[in-house]
């Protein structure tokens, strides 16, 4: 099982179908486009800067709490899901869901007593996992690091409102912080193996060339693994040469 990482906008979802068509196996994707929390939050997170730029210093985002809960338990529902069989992918996890619950603390959009109540949840849900799921952990975890400027080109480019800095100055300092808690995240991880793959360098979305390279790091560190063989291994590069043989 791979699990993909990575910051908004780091192209998570592009990279996991891209990897699913590669292997031939199944992808499971973050809920987005069914979440009736999401655009709630990202109003919230306007209205508790505004009051907090009033003067209102407790001021939270009362749909924080909510959303992470959300994402939490459609986390370890498709975890669970995915750890069935072998072979699958998911373009985000539980092991990265913290960061955003802590953020949001720092920020002031929740409380300590809702985070202190979010960890406790996690942490029970960890334990439980390789019960539930059958595996411990991932055999390998992916994560798409890009800069801020790519990552606020490709949230334009995919044109979701909520996400916009236009519509919302406050996402700016909300999306630097989320770097930094990102690259905290990387040098913390130990869960399983992990593969940083450079999204700023490897546009592998748009370029052959760059696609070609990234499949093949990652292949390269499943041949590490052992998860491919070397017959395995050799099929995909020759597969790749085809592909960039094309038109």
């Amino acid at each position: 099982m791979i699990t993909l990482s990575g910051i908004i906008g780091s192209g998570k979802s592009s990279l996991t179908q891209i990897l699913a068509d590669e292997l031939g196996t199944k992808p499971f994707y973050e809920p987005v486009t069914d979440n009736p929390v999401l655009p709630l939050f990202y109003k919230g997170n306007e209205i508790a800067a505004k009051k907090r730029a009033q003067g209102d210093t407790k001021a939270t985002n009362p749909y924080a709490y909510l959303l992470q809960t959300f994402f939490l338990n459609r986390r370890f529902a498709m975890i669970k899901q995915a750890m069935q069989d072998d072979n699958n992918i998911l373009d985000r996890s539980i092991y990265e869901d913290e960061i955003f619950m802590r953020m949001n603390t720092e920020m002031g959009n929740a409380t300590e007593v809702e985070y202190d109540i979010y960890k406790s949840l996690l942490d029970n849900m960890m334990e439980e996992l390789p019960y539930a799921a059958h595996k411990k952990s991932p055999d390998l975890m992916i994560t798409i690091k890009v800069s801020y400027d790519t990552m606020i080109k490709r949230i334009e480019k995919r044109g979701r409102e909520y996400e916009l800095i236009e519509t919302d100055p406050s996402l700016v300092d909300y999306y630097h912080r989320l770097l930094g808690q990102y690259d905290v995240w990387i040098k913390e991880y130990d869960a399983s193996d992990l593969l940083v793959i450079d999204g700023d360098k490897f546009d592998f979305m748009e370029s052959k060339e760059d696609r070609v390279k990234v499949l093949e790091m990652i292949e390269q560190r499943l041949l590490e693994l052992g998860k491919i063989t070397e017959e395995k291994f050799a099929e995909l590069k020759a597969k790749h040469q085809e592909y960039l043989k094309e038109a």
